[in-house]
């Protein structure tokens, strides 16, 4: 018996080694497959098709594989407006690609400097001889934004234009957190810091109205002068002042309306879209499909350019990204974990960098974050290195901070940046718990003992040392726009007190040096360090970890593709936005709940086109009965 038990042993022991081998096996062989790359060498001549099915952003979040594959679902497909702008700009000069075919249906919008950005690629493919032809069921601002820019718009019969302009309504929670009897203890620091304004009122203040109505003028005016410029016949006027004799002019046939307004040239399905590309680069060989056409994907053609790319080894300009709300941890990619950027930028610090480009597209986030970063990029100026910054679609409040080591700070006319100011809000529910019976006691020895106590209330001791830490944080804030602009502090206080600025006021009033692009600051980053074009690398910090987002993508898009998921007429459109709205609140909800210390946040930037990475709208559900639970109601 001793004997067979023995056996038996070794047996389980065998098959338990086995078991464990072949699990490791599949992971390594899971891990394999979601990290495979498009092939870069199915590249054929023809047309560059670019369905941009998703969102332009500064960076690319990555999908949690496995969130993905138990949900079986994917979050909404982010393009990186670098990876647009090259491609096409490489597409232009390649002999391989004939035409740019620009396909809209599932394009979600971008921010007003990614769009910018993108459109100028477009000129300089045109610019080329080369045609490019949009396609879409409805356009909205953005889409019509990068559909001016082709040769023909073609649009569904089914769809339309949908122009609404910068602009809406955004909620305020003061009566609600009256009606629920929870107190929001504010403490800030400007007059313009509109950020707390959601809490404590029921509708903007005439500070806070004014600011954003020159903020959402600016934005406008730029959008009607860049679609204005690629297509002088569009009559913007016409769609958007007198929207009802328009529509009656063409008996509320939108498209054919769009037509009639220039806005579009022709009216067609896909398939008919698809056979008169092929009239001008070729039929698909590979394929039967009605409508298709010689073409490559973007994925593939990405992948092909970037083997392609030979750089110099004379000289390094490294690129660190700042995309999204500031936190203190390792959040990101496409949001800024403070800890994760600071050390990137430290393990940069042995890489014998000739020059560092900071690239901004964050509305700010927790003071303390700011800070991190602010003191990383300092170690590298501290250690001789030449620091440029790159505003995006918005550098402002804790955004701004982070800039300030800047010694030259480039913005676009679309950019929103400074907001200098800060806030703290902690919510107490001591009148909450009050109403249910539920009182509190205790002995305390000083003024601060016990506090802040959100379900006593706070004392008045403790209001002081909160809103002093707020005064600090401002006064903090102040010296360091102070030094880095060469003014007063007094002057800075001017230009601050939360105040949102567009990049042509902020250049104005100094706040930035000039206008230009991320490429102009690295150019000027390279001049700095006195280094010739073509002799230097450019590398952005973070961007070489692995990504399952490929071939992930492909195995779940058909239960997550953005063109699949509610209509695509004009008026999803509205629907769109209106979920948007939804998630909107909730995370002001959110936001109020989760207390994360001092912020310097800006409140405009979130409520603006391309703002960053919101719930969704199941996430957004999710947040609701988690707030319903706190408060302890049904």
């Amino acid at each position: 018996m001793a004997f067979a038990a023995k056996v038996w042993k070794l047996l389980v022991g065998i098959k338990d080694a086995l078991a464990l081998i072949f699990l490791l096996l599949f992971f390594m062989a899971l891990f394999a497959v979601l990290n495979s790359r498009p092939n870069p060498g199915f590249v054929r001549d023809g047309a560059l098709l670019l369905d941009i099915n998703g969102s332009v952003v500064e960076e690319v979040a990555p999908i949690d594989p496995l969130q993905a594959i138990i949900s079986q679902t994917l979050p909404v497909r982010e393009y990186a407006a670098r990876d647009l702008v090259f491609a096409i700009d490489e597409a232009a000069g390649d002999d391989r690609i004939e035409a740019l075919a620009l396909d809209l249906t599932g394009f979600l919008g971008g921010g007003a400097v990614h769009m910018s950005e993108v459109s100028g690629a477009l000129d300089r493919f045109s610019a080329a001889g080369k045609p490019i032809y949009a396609y879409a069921y409805a356009y909205g601002d953005d889409a019509m934004l990068l559909a001016a820019h082709a040769d023909e718009i073609w649009v569904d019969p089914m769809g339309g234009v949908a122009i609404t302009g910068p602009g809406g309504e955004s909620p305020y929670f003061a009566q609600a957190l009256d009606r629920f009897n929870i107190t929001a203890n504010v403490y800030r620091v400007g007059t313009y810091k509109s950020a707390v304004e959601p809490y404590t009122e029921s509708g903007m203040s005439p500070e806070a109205r004014e600011n954003l109505s020159q903020l959402l003028a600016t934005l406008w005016q730029e959008w009607r002068a860049n679609v204005n410029a690629a297509r002088p016949q569009a009559d913007i006027d016409l769609v958007t002042q007198d929207v009802e004799g328009w529509l009656a002019a063409s008996d509320n046939d939108i498209a054919r309306a769009s037509v009639d307004a220039g806005l579009a040239d022709r009216v067609g399905t896909r398939v008919e879209w698809g056979e008169r590309i092929a009239e001008e680069v070729g039929a698909d060989d590979w394929s039967d499909e009605p409508g298709s056409f010689a073409s490559t994907d973007y994925d593939p053609w990405l992948a092909d350019i970037r083997r392609d790319l030979e750089f110099g080894s004379k000289g390094r300009i490294a690129v660190v990204t700042v995309d999204g709300e500031i936190s203190d941890g390792e959040a990101g990619p496409g949001s800024a974990g403070a800890a994760r950027i600071a050390r990137l930028l430290d393990n940069a610090l042995d890489d014998d960098l000739d020059a560092l480009v900071v690239r901004i597209n964050s509305p700010g986030g927790t003071v303390t974050g700011s800070e991190t970063i602010r003191r990383a990029i300092m170690r590298h100026r501290d250690a001789g290195t030449p620091v440029a910054v790159s505003m995006g679609n918005y550098a402002a409040s804790g955004g701004y901070w982070i800039a300030t080591p800047g010694e030259r700070i480039f913005a676009e006319p679309e950019t929103l940046t400074g907001s200098i100011g800060v806030f703290l809000v902690v919510p107490s529910f001591e009148d909450l718990l009050a109403e249910y019976g539920v009182t509190t006691d205790g002995v305390r020895t000083t003024g601060l003992s016990g506090q802040p106590d959100i379900l006593a209330g706070f004392t008045p001791e403790a209001d002081a040392v909160l809103q002093a830490t707020t005064s600090n944080f401002y006064s903090r804030f102040l010296a360091l726009v102070a030094e880095s602009r060469g003014v007063t502090t007094e002057r800075a206080d001017e230009l601050g007190q939360g105040r949102v600025w567009d990049g042509g006021a902020a250049r104005q009033l100094g706040l930035v040096d000039q206008f230009g692009d991320l490429d102009a600051a690295i150019a000027w980053a390279a001049d700095r360090a006195e280094l010739a074009e073509g002799e230097y690398d450019v590398q952005f910090l973070g961007s070489g970890g692995a990504t399952y987002d490929t071939l992930l993508a492909r195995l779940l898009m058909g239960s997550n593709d953005a063109q699949e998921e509610g209509g695509r007429d004009v008026a999803s459109i509205f629907a769109r936005r209106e979920a948007a709205r939804m998630g909107q609140v909730l995370r002001g909800f959110d936001r109020l709940l989760a207390v994360e210390g001092v912020q310097a946040h800006c409140l405009e930037c979130t409520a603006l086109p391309g703002a960053p990475r919101g719930l969704s709208t199941r996430a957004a559900t999710g947040s609701w009965i988690a707030l319903l639970a706190r408060l302890g109601l049904d």
